[in-house]
């Protein structure tokens, strides 16, 4: 494994190297496969990249970001796959400096990689920045390829300007994709939809991960524009913060203020519980036209009923759409805190 992780760093250097594409064999070519899915719960078309996901997928944050948590973590994604989800989600900032996310996850795709559509993520707005990055997701990953590999948190026109820039971000996507060390680009993103549909126009992109949920045509919606753009594009869709980190949920329990102050800067305080049941969050957003929404997950109880309510989907009506979009409306600050965090 040390010689492949030096070779490859080697070639993540090289621009436009055609002898360092043999080091990835048919591996990085393969289609990875679909079908685990198929028998467990509804799948939908990933966009055009030929793959059919199920339509829950596991995020890589609540249990598979807390530090020295392999006990819990890694069965979460064992038997995320026992079950049929075939997508994972993570990035090269979950779990902090140590990206204990990825290191989760690698531990089951270092045996099951095969079963997985795997995408992680750059932070980094340069094409160095962005290879360092994907060099060690690799290596924590314990593979030789991402199925899907995206720009994380495209929030503000200055961070499109950035990773489009000469030295950018963009040069590493797409010599990665070039060299087939990444088989699709992604964009993704939670603030605000105008850099968003900016970056889609500028590129043609495999996938795009946003914020939807109940709440969000309260404020600085995703839906009305940034969605129907990347149906038009045919786009794969991927839905985040559907619960959004469990403030919109009638069962969650906000903690103490003041650690809420200490907890996201800048961000809405949640006095109140939410008000949908987890049912209802989620259908909500499967209602929307995306092919899969990931959720991060704190236990193998809470995944396997998320599991189940995705087996027994039904697209709820427009009325049924409407009726939450209005019961979500008192908390929807909080629901959206992810829109309201300082940023600059």
């Amino acid at each position: 494994m040390g010689r492949q992780n030096s070779d490859r760093r080697t070639f993540l250097k090289l621009s436009g190297s055609t002898a360092a594409a043999g080091l990835l064999g048919s591996a990085a070519n393969a289609q990875p496969a679909s079908p685990p899915a198929a028998a467990a719960m509804p799948t939908r078309n990933l966009g055009q990249t030929g793959y059919k996901v199920g339509i829950f997928s596991l995020g890589g944050q609540a249990a598979l970001e807390l530090p020295n948590n392999h006990d819990v973590a890694v069965p979460i994604v064992e038997r995320a796959l026992d079950l049929g989800v075939n997508y994972l989600d993570t990035s090269s900032i979950y779990g902090g400096p140590q990206r204990w996310s990825e290191r989760y996850i690698g531990e089951v795709m270092r045996r099951r990689r095969a079963a997985a559509f795997l995408a992680s993520k750059t932070k980094e707005r340069t094409r160095d920045g962005s290879l360092r990055m994907l060099d060690e997701s690799l290596k924590l990953l314990q593979t030789d390829h991402l199925d899907l590999w995206q720009l994380h948190d495209i929030g503000l026109m200055e961070d499109v300007d950035a990773v489009f820039a000469k030295g950018g971000a963009m040069e590493a996507l797409r010599q990665a994709h070039e060299q087939k060390i990444v088989r699709h680009l992604g964009i993704t993103g939670h603030y605000r939809p105008e850099p968003l549909m900016e970056g889609i126009r500028r590129y043609p992109f495999d996938a795009i991960l946003m914020a939807v949920n109940a709440a969000d045509s309260h404020h600085f919606g995703f839906t009305e524009a940034l969605l129907p753009l990347a149906v038009e594009k045919r786009m794969g869709i991927i839905g985040m913060k559907v619960p959004a980190r469990g403030r919109l949920l009638s069962t969650w329990t906000p903690p103490p203020l003041d650690q809420q102050r200490h907890s996201w800067e800048g961000a809405v305080i949640a006095p109140t519980p939410g008000a949908l049941e987890m049912r209802e969050a989620l259908y909500f957003a499967l209602s929307l036209p995306v092919s899969t929404v990931i959720i991060g997950c704190d236990s193998i109880r809470q995944l396997e009923e998320n599991v189940q309510l995705a087996r027994d989907f039904t697209p709820l009506t427009d009325r049924q759409m409407r009726a939450l979009t209005a019961r979500a409306e008192p908390v929807s600050k909080q629901a959206l805190f992810f829109r309201f965090v300082a940023r600059g």
